[in-house]
Parts: structure tokens; sequence; C-alpha cells
């Protein structure tokens, strides 16, 4: 079973240690930086299923690495840890796109419990399936057995692999996803490889489900960007 990988930003290295010590006996894989700028290079060049920002940090603070996370379109978890503990200071936060704000000091019972529910909201192969059975164009699939019927009535069954990135795709319908989010949630890549693999599934997906593979209407590239499913 794949880690799910968080990136910790906090200046103080003591908490630090600590923190990243318990995420780890926790099953976590723990990125660290020290300072806004580092932050910001590895959230460009990773995929995180969980950010925990410290506000007061060299160089580039956390309210404002959080509102450029989100300028980019960047939807990952941010949990902020600051010492700022008014009212308006956890309003900014969150209205600038955090998920949660704790103040420091803090319970460390309460901040896994957090980290859990923040992670656990954010991919969906944690939570009950949404839809266990999907239909479109006599296609046929059911998530649980991995089994599916096509529009011509052979029966096929998928990969474990190939059951995630189709539920990925039809959870999103209408919307582009992004590779490196296929990546992170299906195959749990960190630091994103060429690869030509999600190419081949979408091409798998194609000969199993379109009627006019040369030209699809269901599995959708978007080039350079991502894939996207319409029924």
């Amino acid at each position: 079973m794949q880690k799910h990988s968080i990136l910790l930003v906090e200046d103080e290295v003591h908490l630090h240690d600590a923190l990243k010590l318990n995420l780890n006996l926790e099953g976590y894989d723990v990125s660290s930086a020290y300072d806004g700028p580092e932050a910001m290079r590895q959230i460009e060049q990773a995929h995180f299923d969980l950010i925990i920002l410290d506000v007061m940090l060299p160089n580039l603070d956390g309210f404002s690495i959080t509102e450029m996370v989100r300028l980019k379109n960047n939807q990952t978890p941010i949990l902020i840890l600051s010492a700022k503990n008014t009212s308006a200071n956890k309003v900014q936060g969150l209205r600038l796109g955090a998920d949660d704000y704790m103040t420091k000091p803090f319970n460390l019972e309460e901040l896994l419990l957090r980290v859990a529910k923040l992670i656990q909201k954010s991919n969906p192969f944690l939570q009950a399936p949404s839809n266990d059975n999907y239909t479109f164009s006599g296609n046929h699939f059911d998530f649980n057995s991995l089994e599916a019927i096509t529009y011509t009535g052979e029966k096929i069954t998928l990969t474990k692999k190939e059951a995630m990135l189709l539920k990925l795709l039809i959870d999103n319908k209408n919307t582009v996803v992004a590779r490196e989010r296929i990546l992170q949630t299906v195959w749990g890549y960190n630091v994103f490889p060429n690869t030509r693999t999600i190419d081949n599934f979408i091409l798998s997906f194609r000969k199993y489900f379109e009627q006019d593979v040369r030209n699809p209407i269901h599995f959708i590239s978007i080039r350079g960007v991502g894939y996207k499913f319409q029924d």
C-alpha cells in the first residue's frame, strides 16, 4: 500500500524534527522545507497529499505560500500551524485557501487526527465509493468486482489500476484531470517521471469502450495537461 506524502514546512528545527518523527511513525512519507522559497520549489516539482505549513517563515510567509498555491489552481490540502492565534489570523488563512488552521501549542493527537481527515477527504479511494456501478453508451462497470461489459457484450476484467484510473476519471466527469494527479493517486509517484503509462491505459480504454477508436468521444487527451472523461 502506497504511503501518503506530506510536505512539512516549519523553520523551528526541534518542532520540525518532532513532527516529522511522529508523522513517519503514522506511516506518512514526509518531505521537509525550512523556508518559504524551498517550500514553493518542492510544491512546484512534486505532488503531495497534504501541506503542513507554518506562517512565520524566512523569506516568504505561510499566508503568501497558501495564496500562491491556490492561484496556481493547486488544490492540495493545506493545514496551517501558527503561533498567530487571533480570529483575524485564522480567518485570513482560511480565506486565502487553507483547509484547516491550528494554533501553537497544539495537541499532537488532535493534529494527527486532522491530518488523517484532510488526506482522506482529498483522496476518493480512501472514502466509500461514490458509485459502485456506472453505465455509459452501452458499457457497464462494476467497481467492486472489477468487471466490465462492453457495448459489444464482451465481458472483461479490469486490473486494479485500470479500475482506479477509470473511477478517478468518471468521478471527475467533464473535468480535465492532470497527469500529476493521476500518477500520484493511482501509481503513487511523488516526483513525476516521463512516462507513457497513462497514455497506454487510455488507449486500452478506447479499445474496450469506444465505438471509433480513432475518433474517441469518451476518453479525451488534453495535450500537455491531462485527460478527460465525458459520457
